[in-house]
């Protein structure tokens, strides 16, 4: 019986010594730069071509400038400048339609990715040639096969209707 409750007293301080150095780790852990997550349920901004309006202002904190021009914005745009209409357009958008529909040089890299694998396969299906596969059969050479053949005639393999039924005996050609 003694035995008994010194093992759970034992088992018991190992799980709160285990409990204790966890609790340590973690907030040692939520201390050294652990990154903040977003809040997905906020409206997101995103460039899509098949969304013309995303749901909120690519910049959402101004500047003092940004501001003093927003308020400009409020005013006749015949009095703006060029280029307060596009930084007012940045604040808004991050890309333009003809940035959004710029081509990208993905295509070279998918390309040369195949390149690559089929030239590692190649590689691959050459070793197994020379050090896998077996030697090719001698039935399968030229020689061998008119033989057969010259065989198969000599015997009358299937006269009737068959192998043998094509070939002119008389002229030794085929009919």
């Amino acid at each position: 019986m003694l035995q008994l409750t010194a093992g759970r007293v034992g088992s018991l301080v190992t799980r709160r010594m285990v409990m204790a150095a966890t609790s340590a780790s973690s907030t040692r852990m939520a201390s050294h730069g652990v990154s903040e997550q977003t809040d997905m349920s906020q409206p997101m901004y995103f460039d899509r071509l098949d969304t013309p309006l995303p749901e909120r202002p690519y910049q959402n904190v101004l500047d003092a400038s940004q501001k003093s021009l927003k308020q400009k914005e409020k005013g006749p745009w015949s009095q703006l400048s060029k280029e307060e209409k596009l930084g007012l357009y940045r604040m808004m958008f991050n890309q333009t339609y003809a940035e959004m529909r710029r081509p990208s040089s993905e295509w070279k890299t998918v390309v040369g990715g195949i390149c690559i694998f089929m030239g590692i396969t190649g590689l691959v299906v050459l070793w197994q040639r020379y050090y896998v596969f077996p030697p090719r059969p001698h039935t399968l050479e030229d020689e061998w096969q008119a033989m057969q053949v010259q065989r198969m005639l000599d015997m009358r393999v299937s006269p009737i209707d068959g192998f043998s039924s094509h070939w002119d005996y008389e002229k030794k050609q085929w009919k």
